[in-house]
């Protein structure tokens, strides 16, 4: 009986970067993704997948949980988790499901119609000049087919796992609990300053 290997497969090379190239195209070219606009070039939501949105604190704080995620952005004091294409429609019943609903939350979520700033592209030289403070850039940058296994609800009767992708719900508690945790945060610092003032 002769033994023979599993088939493997290759993945395609990534296409290098010319200088002066256009880096939004990436996004068309390798992942397949809608650009509209620019510069900067805009990625469409709702299509391929969905954002949820949150102060970068708070993404920060979630992103040190474990919580399986996708690929994520960071844009100024705001951080992108990109989640299956039509999650943004279930933010608010989730948000009400895990009883966070009515509690203001600086958590939302793009989809059919949104548009985010195409982050830099990975491997992308990163212009010093002409580049502002605070440009989006990729914390977890996306790969070809990622859309398949990014956060989404599991389909009845089903769990999440690897071969499902990550789970939204938990991606969702973890987000609306570190919005709450950094809100509250904020509002004890500010509180103190406020008596410092005061007393001072």
């Amino acid at each position: 009986m002769a033994l023979t290997a599993p088939p493997f497969t290759v993945p395609l090379p990534r296409a290098p970067f010319e200088r002066g190239s256009d880096p939004a195209a990436w996004y068309e070219r390798v992942l397949g993704w809608t650009v509209a606009g620019g510069p900067p070039g805009q990625l469409v939501t709702g299509v391929r997948f969905d954002v949820l949105e949150l102060p970068a604190d708070a993404g920060a704080a979630v992103l040190r949980r474990p919580v399986a995620t996708g690929p994520v952005a960071v844009t100024g004091r705001r951080m992108r988790f990109l989640v299956a294409a039509g999650a943004a429609d279930e933010l608010e019943g989730l948000l009400d499901w895990l009883e966070w609903g009515g509690v203001a939350l600086d958590l939302a979520a793009l989809g059919a119609g949104g548009r985010i700033t195409a982050p830099v592209p990975p491997g992308h030289p990163v212009e010093a000049e002409g580049s502002p403070r605070g440009a989006a850039v990729w914390l977890r940058p996306p790969e070809q087919g990622c859309e398949a296994l990014l956060p989404a609800l599991p389909a009845p009767g089903q769990g999440s796992g690897p071969a499902r992708g990550p789970d939204l719900v938990r991606l969702v508690a973890a987000a609306a609990t570190e919005c709450h945790r950094t809100r509250l945060g904020r509002t004890v610092r500010t509180g103190r300053t406020d008596q410092a003032v005061a007393f001072s």
